[in-house]
Formats: structure tokens, sequence, C-alpha cells
């Protein structure tokens, strides 16, 4: 309630970019004081055994992850911790470090309560990320998203080179690593959501590897079953752990902000509430595809209890937040964990 009626607008009156900016200051700030720190777990902690659960042999104290694009340099992982999160994903992180696209590249849909951004995978790079990394301890699993670097002219098999370098370079960092295919990588403008670049990339990153950390596929909210059935034999061929779902949209149907308006901010990816059924549509669709025997984490417009619950009855055994806090305030956290033990989650009595 505070946030909504004192800090989000004071927010909305900068452009979404700096908004963000100042709350990545303040995060990062938390993330170095364990006053803060401490603070902040007092004011939004909840945790209870009920909402705890092991995949791919890591433990989750709750469903309820950040997603990445909100850290995509690993700034704030303890902060986040501290809000209650079961666990955090950083990045995208990319071989070569990149200032994205030109400002503006990120804005906010109040009418839709989403965003559309063309960040362009500004990040510091693999490098820069990993030592910053080292060193870290966090009582939930760290996920690190990858993707290739925003160049055009990295294609072919430099792209893949490019994906590897960063791959092999977070493996014993992460606990999962996310592989974003969802970005360009060719001269032509294709991605690795391509079946025959996708097989090439995970035939180079061997991600059933011994010793390699769980992997992670993501997918764009903006694919059909049948495309995506034949993405998903490629990579359970190549031992994939799990699947992410879903990135972004391009498609603005539906949509309450008006024409002129889209017209205005142009291309980007969109996010939040407007993609929540579509999001939750391919969280079902990779769920029957692969029989439930694949951990899926879903994303894509979880803005309250109800819609974390469309979810995980999808056949999510995760979720990740990040528009939605945007418009609901970091207590959504706390408010999903409670809702769910509310309404009777508990993942302890199917173990």
């Amino acid at each position: 309630m505070i946030y909504k009626k004192l800090i989000r607008p004071l927010l909305f009156q900068q452009d979404a970019e700096s908004a963000h900016e100042l709350a990545l200051k303040l995060a990062s700030k938390t993330n170095h004081s364990p006053f803060l720190s401490e603070l902040a777990k007092a004011f939004y902690g909840l945790e209870t055994p009920k909402l705890e659960q092991k995949i791919f042999g890591l433990t989750f104290p709750n469903p309820i992850g950040l997603a990445a694009g909100f850290d995509k340099n690993g700034t704030t992982p303890k902060a986040m911790q501290a809000l209650g999160f079961g666990f955090v994903e950083i990045g995208s992180v990319t071989a070569r470090s990149s200032e994205g696209n030109p400002k503006p590249r990120a804005f906010r849909l109040p009418e839709d309560e989403s965003l559309i951004n063309r960040m362009g995978l500004n990040n510091d790079g693999v490098d820069a990320v990993c030592n910053r990394l080292h060193g870290l301890h966090l009582e939930v699993p760290l996920g690190i998203n990858i993707a290739k670097t925003n160049d055009a002219s990295i294609h072919g098999d430099e792209a893949i080179r490019d994906y590897l370098y960063s791959y092999e370079k977070v493996q014993d960092l992460a606990d999962y690593v996310t592989v974003n295919i969802s970005c360009p990588n060719t001269g032509e403008g294709k991605t690795f959501e391509d079946p025959q670049a996708l097989e090439d990339l995970l035939a180079a990153l061997r991600p059933g590897a011994e010793g390699r950390a769980p992997t992670l596929v993501k997918f764009t909210v903006d694919i059909e079953k049948e495309p995506l059935e034949k993405l998903i034999l490629i990579c359970e061929e190549h031992h994939v752990s799990g699947y992410v779902a879903t990135n972004t949209s391009s498609n603005r149907a539906g949509l309450e902000t008006s024409e002129h308006e889209l017209q205005l901010i142009g291309n980007g990816g969109l996010s939040g509430r407007a993609i929540q059924q579509r999001s939750t549509q391919v969280v079902q669709w990779i769920s029957e595809i692969t029989e439930g025997k694949r951990p899926i984490i879903g994303v894509g417009g979880i803005h309250d209890v109800e819609s974390a619950l469309e979810k995980l009855e999808a056949g999510a055994s995760l979720l990740q937040l990040y528009s939605g806090m945007i418009y609901e305030g970091p207590g959504l956290v706390r408010l999903i964990k409670k809702g769910l033990i509310q309404r009777g989650v508990n993942f302890s009595a199917e173990k």
C-alpha cells in the first residue's frame, strides 16, 4: 500500500530506465550492508518448509525467483535474497561488455501494467561479472543467464564460440545456467530458436557433460506449439535440465495502450501482465511435450497469487518476477508466498 501510494508515484515521475537505475543503487547498498539486509529480511521475510523444493539437486526455499533483466551485472543478489526471493537469476551476461542500444530504451505501459524494453543486452561482460561474484555466499540458488554479445558481426561459428566462452566462464559460479536463445545471433537476424542453430549451439555447449551446472533453455513467448516441440526435442537430445518460459514479446495485440503511444515507443520486448496468458500457455505446452518430466520456470505477467497459481497449475515448478514488482513493489514476493500458503500449496507433502 505504501509503495503504490507514495513510492511508485515518485518513481514514475522518472523515465523507466532512470527509476530502474535508482532501484539498483538502493539494492546495491543493501547488498553490501548486513544491517540493511537484516532490516529488509525482517520486513519482507516469510519462509516455511511447505514452500521448499529440491530441483536438479538444488534446494529452493520457496518457488519465487528474481527474473533475469533486473540485475544484469550481479550487483544485488544478497539484497534480493533479503527481500525473500527463493532464488536469483542475474543477466543476461555476454562474452563481451556492451552499452546496449541508444536511449530511451525502456518504457512503461501503465494501462496494461506492462513494460517495453529494447535495452540491447547492456552488461559489463562475463569476465567482470564473474570477478564480482567470486566469494559470494548466497543461501539461495544463483542462476546466471547468458546470451550472445549484441554485435551483428558475430554470427555463425563465432556466435557459438561467443556463447561457449560465457558458458564455460560461469560454470564454477552458477548453481544453474539459463541459455537465452531469443536474441539476434546472425547477420541475417535469426535467433538460436532456429532448429539447426540450436542443435549446433547445444552440441558445442554439451550441457549433459559431467560437471556441467544444470542448464536451462529460455524460449520466447512468441512461439507456437509445433516449432516448440521441435526445439524441445533437440534440447532433450542434449540433456538440457529444464526450461524457462518465457521471454518477452514483439506482439502488440490486445493492449489498452493507444496505438499512437505504441508507435512513439517503437520496437522492443513486451513484458508484464500483457503476456501473462500467453506465457502460461507456453508453460503448459512445455509441460505437455515433456510429460511433466522437466522442471519449468514460469515467468511472464506474475503480479499476484492468482497469476502465480496459474503458472504452477500449468506445470511450472518455479516462478520468476520482474515487471510485477515495478507495479506492485518489493512486497509482492512476500504477498505471493503468503497467498500460496493460504491456498494450501505444500511442496513438502508432494515429496
